[in-house]
């Protein structure tokens, strides 16, 4: 096992769990997917923590403005949990706001902790709440869940919905975070609002978390012709860990994961495949070959026995997101 493996996944809900599910727990004494010992385990460089937050939670009876303000206080209670983390286990995990802090972090021995927003529609039309976020630390934001939003459209099997884009806020919105340096994450999106955020953005543009369609024809999955635009705009997708997506409803199969992998190269290049496990954010499988972020080392071994070379796992598991958070300047 190739234990000197730097890993930067793209994406986890582990702070929604520890706020919602596990109280009381925290990134050390946890039965998350993933923690500081796992995280260890699989020698993270950084993990991207996802600030996520449901509509139809908030909702209830109220009007979505109403929910979306109450989703935004508690994407403000996930933002500070996480603060709370590097407080309590300052030799382990930082908060790290570009790529300069993640490589001095790494330098220290620590993993950086580089914090999301998953669902843009948090923002409720306000403007100054992007610079907010980003004052916070925020550096990437996924623009949809699966709700319509302020900002746009989400992925549907309905292809009405599908072909929808940005609004107007939503265009406004994808601009300044290139100006900020904040990157425009299109996994959720519809494919309308996917072409919008790349034709808009001004700053890098990825999928944290998507597979490939061809593979799985899932709508949260990119196309191949979305995997050529987001892999010319020097773009990268993260592999989500969920069997819906990599193809088998109940299960998360290596052998799924690594053709994902492959497709991507094939379609995107060597540089377009990057890692967004997606743990802790889903449920209902009967069985997992990877279940938590310590046993990324197998799938590591699966791609080096399809053929890949080191050269090529470095570029997935940290060296293409790199190259997309040093471009954030």
């Amino acid at each position: 096992m190739n234990h000197s493996m730097n890993l930067i996944d793209l994406h986890c809900d582990t702070l929604s769990r520890l706020l919602c599910e596990k109280t009381g727990q925290d990134l050390k004494n946890t039965d998350c997917d993933v923690n500081l010992s796992g995280m260890k385990e699989a020698g993270a460089v950084a993990q991207f923590f996802a600030c996520f937050t449901c509509l139809s939670e908030h909702q209830k009876d109220k009007s979505p403005e109403e929910g979306y303000e109450a989703c935004y206080k508690q994407a403000l209670e996930l933002i500070e949990l996480m603060e709370k983390q590097c407080v309590l286990f300052p030799e382990e995990i930082v908060l790290s706001r570009s790529y300069k802090e993640i490589v001095k972090s790494k330098e220290e021995g620590k993993i950086s902790a580089v914090l999301t927003v998953e669902e843009g529609g948090i923002l409720n039309g306000r403007p100054e709440r992007i610079e907010i976020l980003y004052e916070k630390g925020v550096r990437l934001m996924t623009l949809m869940w699966n709700f319509e939003n302020c900002l746009g459209h989400p992925n549907s099997r309905d292809v009405g919905v599908m072909e929808k884009g940005l609004k107007d806020f939503g265009i406004e919105t994808v601009r300044q975070m290139g100006k900020l340096g904040m990157i425009a994450d299109v996994s959720h999106a519809s494919d309308g609002t996917f072409r919008d955020i790349v034709k808009y953005a001004e700053g890098p543009v990825i999928a944290s978390h998507s597979n490939c369609r061809a593979l799985a024809g899932h709508p949260r999955n990119l196309s191949d012709d979305m995997i050529h635009t987001l892999a010319d705009k020097g773009g990268i997708a993260g592999l989500n860990f969920y069997g819906v997506f990599l193809g088998t409803q109940t299960e998360s199969k290596i052998e799924e994961m690594t053709a994902h992998i492959l497709h991507m190269i094939k379609t995107g290049g060597r540089e377009f495949p990057a890692i967004g496990t997606d743990f802790d954010g889903f449920g209902g499988m009967e069985h997992m070959d990877i279940s938590n972020i310590s046993q990324m080392g197998r799938l590591w071994e699966a791609l080096k026995r399809k053929g890949l070379s080191e050269d090529q796992l470095d570029l997935i598991w940290s060296g293409n997101a790199l190259r997309v958070l040093k471009a954030l300047g």
